[in-house]
């Protein structure tokens, strides 16, 4: 299986005094705003940090769904809180926090099965992604 999900994002002004957009393909974030406030501070918005929370949990959960049913196991609840930490310019850590009622499973089998959708989880090995980028300059 192979596809390809977009979204954008603009920007206008400076890095501390600007402001910005996201948008989605799906369009369910549609001129989502971001800005210094909602990065760095606790402003209203959402921020690149968020986000990328967001969709390691997202993604993370469903890979996990997917090998408890690998295993003959249906989840009757999974939770997967994540942290982004943004330190010194950079994202050094992503902690994971999963909550999860699997009937049968013992805690060994889950902690196991949790550990191996961890590794696997396409959004657990972005960072190995190959990463291409176009450069257009507008006058």
């Amino acid at each position: 299986m192979k596809f390809t999900r977009e979204a954008s994002a603009s920007w206008q002004g400076t890095g501390k005094e600007g402001k910005g957009q996201i948008n989605t393909g799906s369009g369910v974030l549609d001129e989502a705003q971001y800005n210094f406030g909602t990065r760095f501070e606790n402003g209203i918005g959402t921020n690149p940090e968020e986000l990328i929370g967001a969709a390691h949990a997202g993604c993370y959960t469903m890979q996990l769904s997917f090998l408890l049913n690998e295993n003959n196991y249906t989840a009757e609840h999974l939770h997967t809180d994540a942290k982004v930490t943004f330190k010194d310019g950079e994202i050094t850590t992503i902690d994971l926090d999963l909550k999860g009622k699997v009937p049968g499973i013992s805690e060994k089998e889950f902690k196991e099965i949790s550990n191996k959708a961890k590794d696997v989880c396409p959004v657990s090995k972005l960072l190995k992604a190959e990463i291409t980028l176009v450069v257009t300059l507008e006058s």
